[in-house]
């Protein structure tokens, strides 16, 4: 693959290999040997090095004991072979930010005016006199003819006000790029992989990992670097993120030895020793290809340049370098490149385009933009019109070429005013008002253990009205303890037995069994206190196991030394399909045994046998089977406990079946006994959800347990209450009745069941994407449910896909759930989940109160500006007095309302829904109120003021005459309005006490104390700039009565009550976008079109891969924009693989599905239309 990539700036690190490096291998013979593929890896090895163990030897390693701790040779072989790092893109800097944000249409519209303006103001007319040009009477706008000594200053204090708004633009900007790429740091510190360093097993960072070291793989992981199999147990990977390829691919060292960085364990563990790290792995190289030059000569020419342009946008990047895994499968490369590719726009699915506040901030920002340019345009014909008829028409001017000059000047006064207008029409602080908001939030958040990936899903999560949770580790401790077993014909409730009181063979096959049929990462060490408790490493299920060994009276440690991981003839890891792991061990005498463990009616189904009292194994009927089921795993499932089947099969040496005929190994078995592993609720756990429940949100259980321990462990939760009408349910009941009599999904059949379900056990990670889905699909609710879902394991991936907000667990998640996920809850705890509630309503609220101020703003200056030019020809509130205006609403309020602390009382209410109005009639009512009471006051200055005050009258102003006390009192009585108009803001609910909290926000008192501060030097100090002049004591007196008079007038609004306005008054409504059945495409349409033969193969691999380095980058850029020109983006787990990619390939149901998103059987091509895709997610068998 790209032979000539080498040749790349980022490989200049790297040394000249003809030197000697003390290896038996050079960096070119292992970069080789990573482009193969299958039998001609195989070949390959065997070629070049005997087999696996000739590499590890020429690599200076050891297989089983890895390499040594010495740091010395640990930085020889990054010297020799590389980091593992990929040098990132520069963040953009302040200059390339300020460049940015002059990119602005309306700043620069306004500087093009501005230019017009200052350039015209030094134009004399080639006679001198202008004096016939306007009639000596003129009483129009501007009347003078503009002589004025002082003219340039306007435009030039115009371009001086752009320059503040870009210069504070881009320093917000600059702070919040640099907060995200802390974050980025966080997310790159957190990963780590398991890395064997003498002999011992270490959790080291993914950046450290260097050549020649021997990891271990296991379900879940995503791969941190190339590498060759050393030992595999039933090991699949997922590859789509380089290869498209959706299959998994099964790995072994006979079968396909080589391992990719940013591919996926879907099954099975392993052991790999590392071949190419950073720039010099497969996906490295891709990166290198496209990303590393800042050229656009590379030679896929246009495509080169749009994969360059994406890189340069990653403001998020840390300036460190970055590990490998940060660029590898997580989302697609976003919108961008699909709107400069060549492909056609395709339409695009609901799904996670926007969230829900982005939606209906949109929809609400493009309304507003409409009204506002609607309004600038007008003002402006308006007052040309106004002009001509007056100069024109009434005093039968003619338009002669000496007055070009003096008509062009007015004409640029008029459009100046038109744009200001415009300028503080449009919500420009909108997207800044999320982007702080949010910023802020997610900083705070951390310290709650939410680790947010994307910001968005913050806010979406105050929305959130469902959440479906897991139940181990979740809602309970993921501590687990076996508690009671049933071995040898009895059960024992009150304690574990000893082994001196099991028959000796029952002993035996259990403690092997125990040992060998749980994960060798799975292991109880020392406490990490004196006093403490052993610490449970791995799979908590397994653990509790490997405990259960220690409490008979045995130990594990023995057994595995005996049988060591290289010694299992035949791993089937545990998989949702399973449910249940089996391991083969070969025998002295050649003959085999299998041991099985598992969800225990999946284990009793296929016993044939069970050991009795003396050990000895006798017929195990299926009255049997029925009495032990009702007798000993419904009693100690109603107690809360898991219960986990042990049983062993027998193979003779002459006669082995066919090991890959599963079914036909994993039967017959002969019943070991019952484990009842207990994992106590959490103590913190009910009272949050008693919180969720006051707060309106429905939590239900979905997990793999059985009936009657979900029903117990629910209830003990509180998250079902004996006196309600519930349902509580399992995968196979939930099947059949939401499918009609073709085995069809319908969703009005899923609609009868989910407002009642509470539980559902047994469950598949299908039948939990297919409940996620039905709900938030349905239409049952008024305002549509916005659903939230946690999980830990791979196949989880689908419905924290699909689920408005998907929660990973930080401790017993794996790689996989963590990339589908929107947060990453760092302790596994299900009350990060209410705090995650609790800021996510901050952050709407926060973006409410500031649309509440905006909007007013907004209409006051419009309704003035318009009715001005109007009936006085000119607006009272000039330019550069607008873009003081535009910066108190846009940046300072934005940052002074978005930054308010959350309180327990936002757990009070009820969720707002998907389709609730984000200006209610609460905020209308105080927008219109304050608005009105703001018109009066100025319009009663305007055309009275002169003569309360005993002032000249400032309505008849030549173009650059000296700035009146009139028109100054205007201003500075409509900026302290907003100012104390603020403080209304911070209530959206109709509360009467607005100052409640203030104190706890500094930053709000902070910029109210300083805005106050520069309007008054703006008014003393502003003069001819921004057209004030010095008022007197009692004038500023009058002025902020007439301000302070808002917080009045607020508890008078405050009085009307809501139901006495019409519903009409709420908008800003997100619309119910209905699903895009039958639209041939699937949810991850945007990739560029890859039918182009003239695309390199690592370019497309590139358009595959770049992920989550972009994404943050896309939603700040998102926010950073003007919301009303609807940039769309898109979040997915993989570039190319939909959902079904993590689906386990067994899944299968006799029936079809067109509700579902994929199919792991019938996989998908880019051009089967959504329903055939579609087809068959939720076909895996149910279990009862």
């Amino acid at each position: 693959m790209a032979p000539n990539a080498g040749a790349s700036q980022n490989h200049a690190q790297l040394v000249n290999q003809d030197e000697d490096t003390g290896f038996g291998c050079s960096l070119n013979d292992l970069r080789t040997l990573m482009e193969c593929r299958g039998s001609e890896g195989i070949e390959r090895i065997t070629r070049n090095f005997s087999n696996v163990h000739g590499l590890c030897k020429q690599l200076k390693t050891s297989p089983t004991d890895g390499l040594t701790t010495n740091p010395a040779d640990l930085e020889h072989r990054r010297k020799v072979f590389g980091s593992n790092l990929i040098p990132p893109k520069k963040p953009k800097t302040f200059l390339e930010l300020v460049w940015e944000a002059l990119q602005d249409v309306t700043l620069i519209i306004l500087e093009v005016a501005a230019i017009i303006s200052l350039g015209l103001s030094f134009y004399q007319a080639p006679d001198g006199d202008t004096a016939v040009c306007l009639p000596a009477n003129f009483q129009g706008t501007g009347g003078e003819a503009g002589e004025g000594a002082a003219g340039w200053i306007e435009g030039a204090a115009i371009l001086i006000s752009v320059i503040v708004v870009v210069l504070v633009t881009a320093g917000n900007d600059y702070t919040k790029e640099k907060q995200f790429r802390g974050l980025q740091n966080k997310i790159e510190q957190e990963q780590k992989f398991a890395t064997i360093r003498d002999g011992q097993v270490l959790e080291i960072p993914v950046a450290d990992i260097v050549v020649g070291d021997v990891t271990q793989v296991k379900y879940g992981d995503l791969l941190p670097a190339d590498g060759v199999i050393i030992q595999s147990n039933d090991l699949k990977i997922d590859e789509s993120s380089l290869t498209g390829e959706s299959d998994h691919v099964k790995k072994g060292a006979e079968t396909d030895p080589i391992m990719l960085a940013g591919t996926h364990v879907m099954e099975g563990s392993g052991k790999m020793v590392i071949t190419a790290v950073g720039v010099n792995s497969q996906t490295g190289i891709i990166f290198s290809l496209l990303g590393a030059s800042e050229g656009h000569d590379d030679e896929a020419g246009n495509h080169d340049s749009r994969a360059d342009v994406n890189v340069n946008h990653d403001h998020n990047a840390s300036p460190e370098n970055i590990p490998l895994t940060e660029f590898k499968d997580g989302e697609e490369p976003g919108e961008e490149q699909g709107e400069e590719g060549d492909q056609p726009k395709k339409k695009k699915s609901r799904r996670k385009e926007q969230s829900v506040l982005q939606t209906k901030l949109t929809k609400l920002a493009v309304q507003i933009g409409y009204v506002g340019f609607a309004v600038s345009i007008s003002t402006v014909i308006l007052l040309i019109v106004l002009f001509c008829v007056e100069l024109f028409g009434y005093n039968s001017f003619t338009w002669r070429s000496e007055c070009t000059s003096v008509y062009i000047q007015y004409f640029v006064k008029f459009f100046i005013i038109g744009v200001t207008v415009l300028v503080v029409a449009v919500p420009e602080g909108l997207p800044l008002a999320v982007t702080i908001s949010l910023a802020f939030s997610v900083k705070k958040m951390m310290k709650d253990n939410n680790l947010v990936r994307h910001l968005d899903a913050c806010e979406t999560m105050g929305n959130a009205t469902a959440i479906c949770s897991d139940k181990t580790g979740t809602l309970t401790t993921n501590r687990m303890t076996a508690v009671e077993c049933y071995l040898a014909g009895q059960h024992h409730e009150k304690g574990l037995p000893k082994a001196d009181d099991l028959p000796t063979s029952t002993t035996n096959v259990l403690v092997t069994g125990i040992s060998v049929n749980c994960a060798y990462t799975s292991k109880i060490l020392p406490p990490e206190q004196e006093g403490g408790q052993p610490m449970q490493v791995g799979n908590k299920t397994e653990c509790a196991l490997l405990g259960m060994v220690r409490d008979i009276g045995r130990e594990y440690e023995s057994v595995r030394k005996e049988i060591t991981e290289e010694k299992l003839f035949k791993v089937y890891t545990f998989n949702s399909v399973r449910k249940s792991m089996s391991t083969v061990v070969q025998n002295e005498d050649g003959s085999y045994r299998l041991y099985t463990k598992g969800a225990s009616e999946i284990v009793l189904k296929k016993c044939n046998n069970i050991l009795n009292e003396q050990g000895e194994a006798i017929r195990f009927s299926t009255a049997d089977k029925n009495d032990m089921i009702r007798n000993v795993i419904e009693k100690m499932a109603s107690n809360g406990l898991r219960t986990i089947g042990l049983a062993y099969r027998d193979f003779p040496a002459d006669s082995p079946p066919d090991w890959e005929q599963e079914g036909t190994v994993v039967s017959n078995l002969t019943c070991i006994g019952i484990a009842g592993i207990e994992d106590p609720v959490r103590p913190e756990v009910p009272d949050a959800i008693r919180k969720c429940q006051r707060a309106g949100i429905t939590v239900r259980m979905v997990t793999g347990d059985n009936v009657n321990t979900a029903r117990s462990i629910a209830t003990k939760c509180g998250i079902i209450n004996p006196t309600e009408d519930i349902l509580v349910i399992d995968g196979k009941e939930f099947n059949r009745r939401i499918r009609d009599s073709a085995g069809v999904i319908k969703q009005q059949k899923i609609d009868a069941i989910w407002p009642r379900l509470r539980v559902l056990a047994r469950s598949s990670p299908t039948d939990k994407h297919t409940l996620v889905k039905g709900i938030i699909d349905s239409k049952v609710s008024a305002n549509r449910e916005v659903v939230a879902v946690t999980g830990d394991g791979t196949n989880d991936g689908p419905a924290l896909k699909k689920a408005d907000v998907g929660f990973a667990m930080g401790i017993a998640g794996t790689d996989v759930a963590k990339e589908a996920s929107d947060i990453i809850l760092t302790d596994d705890n299900f009350t990060s989940i209410v705090k995650a509630v609790k800021w996510g309503r901050n952050v709407y609220d926060s973006i409410a109160k500031f649309l509440q101020f905006q909007l007013t703003v907004n209409v006051t200056a419009v309704v003035v500006a318009f009715f001005g030019a109007c009936i006085i020809k000119d607006s009272p509130l000039k330019a550069v007095q607008m873009l003081w205006v535009n910066l108190i609403m846009d940046t300072l309020a934005s940052l002074a309302l978005s930054t308010e602390q959350p309180t327990d009382a936002l757990l009070l209410r009820k969720p707002y829904g998907r389709n609730k109005a984000l200006i209610s009639r609460t905020m209308t009512k105080n927008i219109l109120g304050h608005a009105v009471y703001q018109l009066i006051v100025i319009f009663v200055l305007l055309f009275a003021g002169d003569v309360l005050f005993d002032i000249d009258s400032g309505r008849v102003q030549g173009l650059h005459s000296a700035p009146t006390q009139h028109f100054t009192i205007i201003f500075n009585t409509f900026v302290l309005m907003q100012i104390f108009n603020e403080i209304n803001a911070r209530k959206i609910h109709g509360e009467r006490d607005v100052f409640s909290g203030i104190f706890t926000n500094p930053i709000f008192c902070s910029i109210l104390i300083g805005t106050l501060v520069l309007q008054i030097l703006i008014v003393e100090l502003g003069g001819q700039a921004f057209t004030t002049t010095s008022l007197t004591l009692s004038q500023w007196l009058w002025c902020i009565f007439l301000g302070m008079f808002e917080l009045v007038w607020g508890q008078v609004v405050s009085s009307i009550p809501n139901k006495v306005l019409p519903k009409f008054l709420a908008f800003g409504k997100s619309k119910a976008v209905e699903e895009t059945d039958g639209s041939g495409e699937d949810e991850n349409d945007e990739v560029p079109d890859l039918s182009d033969q003239s695309l390199r193969r690592g370019q497309i691999l590139w358009f595959r891969g770049l992920n989550r380095i972009q994404q943050q980058i896309r939603v700040v850029n998102a926010f950073r924009s003007s919301l009303y020109e609807t940039r769309h983006y898109k979040r997915s787990m993989n570039s190319i693989a939909s959902i079904h990619d993590f689906l386990p390939q067994q899944q299968q149901h006799d029936d079809d599905d067109d509700d579902q998103d994929s199919t792991p059987e019938r996989q998908p091509l880019a051009n089967v239309p959504e329903q055939e895709q579609d087809a068959a997610v939720a076909q895996s068998p149910s279990v009862a």
